[in-house]
């Protein structure tokens, strides 16, 4: 069988990044970088008033406090967003709102709470040293510098930041499209009432969720049947909308295995020759040993088991690193933890085995969480992590550390 990290090498150097993109800002948002921005203009743009206040000659007011204070003469009104430039006349003031121009001549701003709040003139409680409460311009960006690097990834603050300098777009590297397609006959839609045999589709739902929560984007979450022709026009449909294909189910070892049978696949992992090449094999993990990987007309494939736990899990391991890094996203993969194991747990010899937990970072324990059976969805849907045993591990005795992927 293959093993866990052959197979992560292989679905890795499927799934590529796409060229780079310029977009607006809202589009650029979670997405990383492509290249530096450099700043167009300084900021501040303007020397501006870091309080609400009168900007003063700071000379006009030296040795005011509250038992003498200086009154000034109210020259001007300066509220934010004024244009016309201004000089501060020496002795008087001009009342001056956070965020305004500071007139020329003016070498500090007392705050309105230390003077009386005058409008016509000014009783000032307090002396300045020069330059206090005035925001200088260029102090915060210089024009021409790189203020975000290639390869960063796109913050809310990244925005205000370039949003702040006038730029409207930025060059990044896109979401990669992936089309997520569940296959089995016997799957139906929520909503439709069940006959003898039927279940709900979840996997396609599970999965798109995924690939969302990884950074990508889901182009559609079809179904089909078991029926080869059904399956093969369902691909056909969305011919070139997707960067990245991944199924659920159908690569079994049984009759029925609709996405095997489309490829030509069989149990000794046959990859057919043309434009459809996908190899079907096992890996030695549970769950979630059936898996393919391929290329449909160019487009990568990666197929997975159709068990819920399996898919979900195969999804975690193979998929999710190599679609983040593919996207140039920060920490690709799941954060690694060691705890200390409540219970005595057992693992299959010759298998790498992923069972549920439940992580108490308190107290550095974990606790398996279910049957390791691959259809007990229910405990992987409160589980906060995966515990990984080893291959050549068969047994891990209660109070023994063990490596945990932390998926809260």
């Amino acid at each position: 069988m293959r093993t866990v990290e052959e197979h992560q090498r292989v679905v890795a150097e499927l799934i590529a990044a796409r060229s780079p993109v310029t977009v607006g800002l809202a589009e650029a948002e979670g997405r990383v970088l492509a290249t530096d921005v450099a700043a167009p203009l300084s900021l501040p743009v303007f020397d501006n008033s870091a309080m609400d206040g009168y900007a003063v000659h700071a000379e006009d007011i030296a040795g005011a406090d509250a038992d003498h204070p200086v009154k000034l003469p109210v020259a001007e009104d300066i509220p934010a967003g004024r244009t016309d430039p201004l000089t501060l006349a020496p002795g008087t003031a001009h009342r001056i709102m956070t965020g305004a121009p500071v007139p020329h001549g003016a070498t500090a701003v007392v705050a309105v709470e230390l003077t009386d709040g005058g409008t016509d003139t000014v009783e000032i409680r307090t002396s300045a040293k020069p330059g206090q409460h005035i925001r200088l311009a260029g102090e915060d960006v210089t024009a021409g510098t790189a203020v975000l690097r290639a390869g960063q990834l796109v913050t809310p603050a990244a925005l205000g930041l370039a949003a702040a300098l006038g730029l409207g777009q930025l060059t990044v590297l896109p979401r990669q499209r992936v089309l997520v397609m569940s296959t089995g006959s016997e799957l139906v839609s929520a909503g439709t009432e069940l006959k003898p045999g039927q279940i709900y589709e979840s996997n396609a739902i599970m999965l798109a969720a995924a690939v969302r929560e990884a950074g990508g984007e889901v182009v559609a979450t079809p179904t089909s049947s078991d029926d080869v022709t059904q399956f093969s026009a369902v691909l056909e449909g969305y011919a070139g909308q997707a960067d990245l294909i991944i199924t659920s189910g159908g690569v079994s070892a049984g009759a029925y295995e609709v996405v095997k049978d489309a490829f030509g696949g069989s149990a000794d992992g046959h990859r057919p020759s043309g434009s459809s090449a996908v190899e079907f094999v096992k890996v030695a993990m549970q769950p979630g040993m059936p898996q393919g990987a391929g290329r449909i007309h160019g487009t990568p494939i990666i197929t997975l088991p159709g068990n819920p736990v399996s898919a979900l899990v195969s999804f975690e391991v193979f998929v999710r690193p190599a679609l983040r890094a593919a996207m140039g996203l920060p920490d690709p993969n799941r954060p690694r933890r060691n705890a200390v194991l409540t219970e005595d747990l057992s693992s299959p010899k010759g298998k790498r085995q992923f069972r549920r937990g439940v992580y108490d970072a308190a107290s550095g324990t974990v606790t398996t969480y279910g049957p390791p059976a691959s259809h007990h969805l229910r405990w992987l849907a409160s589980a906060n992590c995966l515990l990984e045993i080893a291959e050549d591990v068969t047994q891990v005795a209660a109070g023994e550390q063990v490596q945990l992927w932390d998926l809260s």
